[in-house]
């Protein structure tokens, strides 16, 4: 079982950035898939950011291409989302989670995901 624990969320003006970071307990991060998700009120959780266990091939969501960055240090077991130019729209509980099956296809399907961080909050005021 892996526990992951989300921080940086909080409310932003429009145009500003936040980091998102996801720490995770165990040893066996760095074999994980490991993708960033949000849940607008209302809204279906959709993935934002996608970064595989080993490979280049980086996922992003059309609507945060150019804006968003997600990274991950192996050593610290953290994954990261750096997202600058805020919009409203990016108003959401973010989510991180982790698909254990040591794909090398990158997924982007909730039910795809085995383990997941509580959230946290990002809000972006206009």
């Amino acid at each position: 079982q892996v526990q992951m624990v989300e921080s940086g969320g909080g409310l932003v003006q429009a145009g500003g950035s936040l980091r998102l970071s996801c720490a995770a307990s165990g040893r066996t991060f760095g074999f994980y898939n490991m993708g960033w998700f949000r849940q607008a009120p209302g809204k279906e959780r959709e993935c934002v950011a996608v970064i595989p266990w080993r490979g280049p091939s980086l996922y992003y969501l059309d609507s945060v291409k150019g804006r968003f960055t997600i990274s991950r240090d192996n050593a610290k077991s953290t994954l990261y989302l750096q997202m600058n130019s805020l919009k409203p729209e990016d108003t959401a509980v973010y989510y991180c989670a982790a698909d254990r099956h040591l794909s090398t296809v990158v997924h982007t399907l909730v039910a795809e995901y085995d383990y997941w961080g509580q959230g946290t909050q990002v809000t972006i005021s206009s």
